[in-house]
């Protein structure tokens, strides 16, 4: 694996705070400028958190609800140990399981689900984009899949030339869906985010397939 660089082994302005905090990692600033910008969550809200560990969006969330609703969290790998609520929900293991997929499953449908994984990186940029596209799909499979009406989503990607193709795909399931890069994101870095909100009703059409549409509230 290559070394990251020297500004990213240095503890910046954001991983401070969060040390300070008592989050795991910087990223949980991303996420909570995220929800400041587009009100993604509520409490009350059924939270599905994918890619979570360390556990800082999980731990955000935790203190989002604060005590409401349920945080449901999957990783491969453990949440750090002082990651803990009454209401969460913490699964280890491969998001791409059926077994995983249908525990995910039975504690939904969600309110909201979020994204913030990332790919082991080599340093080559086009294989890095690559896999970081194949978990944003399958962070937008979870959200078509296991959100409500109405839920909100958002997804760490890579920037690449498939950035616009993967917001197509969230247009058709969303009633908006825009790119969106956080403060709090490092300056050199490649990534940002995908933030789609209202999710479209579910129909089936005559010929059996499932279509979107969306819902017009009086």
């Amino acid at each position: 694996m290559p070394s990251k660089s020297n500004s990213y082994s240095k503890p910046d302005f954001w991983s401070q705070k969060a040390f300070k905090e008592g989050y795991p990692a910087r990223s949980v600033y991303k996420l909570q400028e995220i929800d400041d910008k587009f009100g993604m969550l509520k409490k009350g809200y059924t939270v599905l958190d994918l890619g979570a560990a360390p556990g800082s969006w999980t731990t955000w969330l935790l203190r989002k609800l604060n005590g409401t609703g349920k945080v449901v969290s999957v990783d491969l790998n453990p949440l750090a140990k002082s990651v803990k609520g009454d209401n969460l929900v913490f699964f280890q293991g491969d998001l791409l399981s059926e077994e995983i997929r249908e525990q995910i499953r039975k504690n939904g449908p969600y309110d909201a689900v979020v994204c913030d994984a990332a790919p082991l990186t080599t340093g080559n940029r086009t294989i890095d984009t690559a896999r970081s596209q194949a978990l944003v799909e399958m962070a937008i499979w979870y959200a078509a899949d296991m959100l409500k009406t109405n839920g909100n989503f958002c997804v760490k990607i890579f920037q690449n030339g498939d950035q616009q193709k993967e917001l197509r795909k969230m247009r058709e399931i969303f009633s908006s869906a825009k790119g969106f890069k956080p403060q709090a994101c490092r300056s050199e870095s490649f990534e940002t985010y995908l933030v789609g909100l209202g999710k479209k009703s579910t129909t089936t059409g005559s010929d059996g397939q499932t279509e979107t549409q969306n819902i017009t509230e009086n």
